[in-house]
């Protein structure tokens, strides 16, 4: 555990708490005074800004190094969030969402490639693990006490917390190593969307990122008005289920190699999906996302290291902002398009449904077990 490490940690914690604590909050109160495709348009708009911020952050490191971004996208991610409640309209969430989304892209992919560059391959499993343990406790918080919170003291405090959390990290930046290298762009994200040894990973984990939208974005609510307390908890577990899945996974890799997850991972997530179709059922909703949470955490750190081990040091970047690309897309598609799916079929048919999208992302998992066993 290293000086630079540590410090990276805390800008990590400030983006995950600011992200975390409003992304289960921000599209309650869209639903609140636009309906239900506002609550969708919401999380679709943040998530594929993120996308956006996430695809350019490569080209921003390669160019200014590492700080400048970091404390570019802090600022873009908690500066927003205090003029959140300013406005109900649609037109004013979904702005407030969109340069968020940029933010947190820039931030998370940016820092990505760093953390990566101070973790030793021999221990990456573990070293990835660590991390998500630092993202998750804020997310294992944040999530659920986001909902809590707004519904006990109003939208306003939890918004200026989120500010403050990620403007407050700033002062972090200038501590961690600023290490652009010319060479950071050798492989080019292009390019790792057409290899198929990068690819078909992000495609596995876009599929449980997809379903991670869903929950978030419409737990609150699928779930009955009564059950408000079962959607803290639920929230709760399966942010507690992924982290520690997460770290179980980071160790067996480490041991073992990460191929062999990525499989049961994807299978995994699509049962806890499936359950949570039950949503008038408390135990099944808990049951399910915990699944999920256990899927969900394997598929993470498993895609993750299994593309780090794909290319050399310089292409950390890229492989930074195609598996970000992974989270965020799928959690963008996820949310916006689980909103019009349920509006003509309910929420129980619409998670049903989605558990059977996720498995046919088992063709190209299974076809990369085989690739990898055959040397790719």
């Amino acid at each position: 555990m290293t000086r630079p490490l540590l410090l990276r940690f805390v800008s990590v914690v400030g983006a995950s708490t600011s992200f975390y604590l409003l992304l289960s909050v921000v599209p309650v109160y869209a639903e609140a005074y636009g309906g239900g495709h506002a609550a969708g348009l919401a999380s679709g708009a943040l998530m594929l800004a993120t996308v956006g911020g996430g695809l350019a952050a490569p080209w921003f490191v390669t160019r200014f190094g590492y700080r400048p971004p970091l404390v570019a996208g802090l600022v873009l991610l908690g500066a927003p969030a205090l003029v959140l409640t300013v406005s109900g309209s649609t037109v004013w969430i979904t702005a407030v969402c969109v340069v968020r989304g940029l933010g947190f892209g820039v931030t998370v992919v940016a820092g990505g490639a760093l953390t990566a560059s101070l973790i030793p391959p021999e221990r990456r499993g573990v070293g990835l693990a660590l991390v998500g343990i630092v993202s998750g406790v804020p997310s294992l918080a944040a999530l659920p006490l986001g909902v809590w919170w707004a519904a006990h003291v109003g939208y306003g405090p939890v918004c200026a917390t989120g500010a403050v959390a990620a403007l407050a990290a700033i002062a972090s930046v200038p501590g961690v190593p600023d290490r652009a290298s010319a060479s950071e762009q050798s492989i080019g994200v292009l390019a790792g969307f057409r290899t198929a040894a990068l690819l078909r990973p992000v495609v596995v984990f876009s599929a449980t990122a997809l379903a991670a939208g869903i929950i978030v974005t419409f737990l609150p609510l699928a779930v009955p008005s009564a059950s408000t307390g079962v959607v803290a908890v639920a929230l709760f577990v399966q942010s507690a289920a992924a982290t520690v899945a997460r770290w179980a996974a980071g160790r067996h890799g480490d041991r073992h190699g990460p191929a062999s997850l990525v499989v049961p991972g994807l299978v995994v997530s699509a049962a806890g999906t499936l359950l949570t179709a039950l949503t008038h059922s408390p135990v099944a909703v808990v049951v399910g996302v915990a699944l999920f949470g256990v899927g969900f955490g394997a598929t993470q750190n498993a895609t993750l290291s299994l593309m780090y081990e794909r290319v050399p040091e310089s292409g950390y970047g890229t492989v930074s902002a195609l598996w970000n690309v992974a989270y965020d897309a799928g959690m963008a598609v996820g949310a916006v398009g689980f909103g019009i799916l349920a509006a003509g079929t309910g929420y129980s048919w619409a998670f049903t449904l989605t558990a059977a999208l996720m498995l046919t992302a088992l063709v190209p998992a299974w076809r990369d077990r085989l690739a990898d066993g055959a040397g790719r």
